[in-house]
Formats: C-alpha cells, structure tokens, sequence
C-alpha cells in the first residue's frame, strides 16, 4: 500500500517559486509538504552540490526553507493528481500518496529545442543542459564552443564557458539587433538587470557577440565537427566540437494540464492570488508565463501566503506587477523567428525518441493524429521535446495529459490505494 501523508500545502517543485511559497506557508503555521524530482532543493537555476555555488540570495531562501519546517519529499516524481488535492508519487521504488488541503504548482518551464539539420549529432546539447553540467562539475576546458539560439540564459552560459576554460568561439543571437537593442534601452528601469548583462558580457569579452544571427545545420562525422550560421542573408562555417543550442524556455504544463487548469496563451492562467481556474490549486513561476527568478520568487510568495489563507502585502503585488512587465518585454524581444520554421529539411528528425523525420509528418495534422499514425510523442520524453517544436513549426495544440506523468513500475502504479 501506499505511505499516506496529510498535509495543509502540497507544493509542487522546488525551484525559487516552490521554496518561495513553501516558506511563506510554513511560516503562516500550515503544514507543509514540497515535493521535487531532484535530490536538494533550488531547482534547475539554483542547482547545486560541492563542486558548485550558488548565489547569496539563493543560500539565503534555502536556509530558511530549512527554518521553516516544511517536509522535503525529494527525489520523488509526481505521477497522477487530482483537483481534490491529491498526489500520487513515486520516491525510491515506493509510492507515496499526499492528501493536502491545498496544491501549489511551481512546475518551471524547460528549453525549447527547434529542429535544425545534425540537431542530433553527439556533442550538440542545450543551454541550460551546458549550465547544469558546469554546475555538476564537468569539464569544459579546451572546447572549441559555439553558443547559440535565443533569451538570456546565452549569456550567463556563455560567461561560465569561458570562466571554466572553454575556448568561446561564438555567441549567436537569433532576435534582430533592433529588438535586442529596444530590451536593453528599456533595461534602465531594472539597473540591477542591466549591470548583470554587462558583467556576464564582460566575461566574455574577446567573444564575438552577434544578434540577428542563427544555426542553420551542424555537422560532423559521428559527432559535432562544424556548424553552419546565416544572418538571412550570407551563410558561413565554423569549426568548433561543442554547439549549446536553444530557443528560451517553455512552461512545464503537463501537471497543470492534467488538472485541468485553465491556460491562456500558452501558459496557465491565475488571479490576483495565483490561484488557477479550480479552488483548491494554484500556480506560481514559469508555469504562469516565463519570466526569470525574480518573478518566480514574488508569485511563489504570493501564492503560499494564499494557500495558507493570508493575504500579500501590498509590496508583493506591485513588485509582481513590474515584474509582469519586464516578462513580457523579455517574450516580446526573443521570440524565436519565423526562418526558424524553414531550417529542418525532410530528413530532419522531429521526435527523437521515436526516430520520425519531418518528411513523415503532414502540417494538416494534430497532435493526435502524428501519434497515431508515426508515434511521434510516444517515446521516453512524452513530447516534452518534440511537443513544442511541432506546436512551433505547425501550430498543433497539445495533446491530452494522461497518467502516469513519468515513466513508472506498474509495481508502483498496484501500490496507489
């Protein structure tokens, strides 16, 4: 049988949001309960261990997590839920069952990865796939690097590369210099923002920075070897055995969609008080709509202090307000390009769990229909990966949300009560 557990706030993820509201519930005298995949809490932009720091701020919320007396369930992925406020999860080959008055969901988003001929070629990874293994203490010393795609994650990436000996060959762009150009004009509201870029661009500095500038195909024999860029109009090579590549981030959905929550252009949709369309959830961070650590901490304070039946402060709101702002100038400036639409060519492939090539895929289609008739979306990842590449390219919505959310035994499945 599954281990029950009865709590007043379940809080999903422990990134800065799902900290943020964990603290300010446990610290209203509700119990607590936070929930996340990976082994320490921080998530993905705060992870960490001992061969990497993390920023003051940061420690700082962490520690008083550990203040505050919520319980950690680490290492445990949720598999199904209810809008009754359950969860079933799956920790160390047992499952766990958690009863809560409340959920907040503080899911973060991922990288979006769009298609490009040798997207697939060894040596080829995410932005934030680099951050993480820099992070975890891998070695980049001597790399010939290209760093590339769009938002600015380029940059801080960029600036670690080259801090742990990365040989930076390039930093490319995708968003015209003018849209570049208005974000960062716009920057001087947020000084503390514009002092940041331009630390993480000094680290970098021999570095050709490029905008208006893309991947156009990666090459190589067995592994990356050399990739292809274009500015629209002229298209070069360069030589180079690592290529970090990706399109910004995209709101992890699939728990809040399994839910049922309302969404709204792309993400889901809260009040005033974070919370989502049903009673008893609410949402906080990337979930809501991309927006940085800032916003993530703000909504996550919101919506704890909402789950344990205490208003904001005023502070709150009007911080979270401004920071909607800046989200949005941020979406706005590095949306990805319509050319971006155009680099795969047949042969390309699109899902890569199930090895299916664009040339297999009809635009006409949904979602539904690629996985009926390809498989497209049935692999490993769930369509995590080529979910939000194909909804880029061909404009599909979403397919629906069913359990198991991961991969799980069936052994843990006959555990659920």
């Amino acid at each position: 049988m599954a281990e029950r557990i009865e709590t007043d706030v379940a809080v999903v993820g422990a990134g800065p949001a799902g900290v943020a509201a964990a603290c300010r519930a446990a610290e209203c005298g509700a119990r607590v309960v936070l929930v996340d995949e990976n082994p320490r809490p921080g998530g993905q932009i705060w992870r960490h261990g001992a061969a990497a720091a993390i920023p003051a701020a940061a420690r700082a919320w962490l520690a008083r997590l550990q203040r505050s007396g919520a319980r950690l369930v680490m290492g445990a992925a949720v598999v199904d839920a209810a809008p009754e406020a359950w969860l079933l999860v799956e920790q160390g080959g047992h499952c766990l069952r958690i009863e809560a008055r409340q959920l907040v969901l503080a899911t973060g988003a991922r990288e979006l990865f769009l298609p490009f001929p040798g997207w697939t070629l060894p040596n080829v990874m995410g932005v934030g796939a680099a951050q993480a293994l820099l992070k975890s203490g891998v070695s980049f010393r001597g790399r010939e690097v290209v760093v590339a795609g769009s938002g600015p994650l380029l940059l801080p990436v960029a600036a670690a590369l080259a801090a742990a000996g990365a040989r930076l060959r390039l930093v490319a762009e995708q968003a015209p210099a003018a849209d570049v150009r208005r974000f960062a004009a716009g920057l001087w509201r947020q000084p503390g923002k514009l002092a940041l870029a331009a630390r993480y661009r000094a680290g970098f500095l021999r570095t050709p920075y490029r905008t208006g500038v893309w991947i156009a195909a990666a090459r190589g024999d067995g592994r990356l070897q050399q990739v292809t860029l274009t500015d629209g109009r002229a298209t070069w090579s360069m030589a180079c055995d690592l290529l970090c590549c990706a399109h910004g981030l995209v709101p992890n959905l699939e728990l809040p969609r399994l839910l049922r929550c309302g969404l709204a252009q792309g993400a889901v949709a809260v009040d005033e008080q974070q919370r989502t369309s049903l009673a008893a959830v609410y949402c906080a961070g990337e979930p809501t709509g991309v927006g940085g650590v800032e916003r993530a901490l703000v909504e996550g304070e919101i919506a704890g202090l909402a789950a344990a039946d205490q208003p904001a402060e005023a502070g709150l709101r009007a911080r979270r307000a401004r920071l909607r702002r800046f989200a949005a100038a941020l979406r706005a400036a590095f949306r990805p390009r319509d050319e971006l639409r155009r680099l795969a060519d047949p042969r390309t492939l699109v899902c890569r769990c199930e090895d299916v090539a664009l040339s297999r895929l009809q635009p006409g289609w949904g979602m539904r229909q690629a996985k009926l008739v390809t498989r497209t979306g049935m692999g490993p990842c769930q369509g995590r990966i080529c979910g939000p590449a194909l909804e880029f390219l061909f404009g599909w919505e979403p397919d629906t949300v069913r359990p198991p959310l991961k991969p799980v035994a069936l052994s843990i499945l006959g555990e659920e009560p």
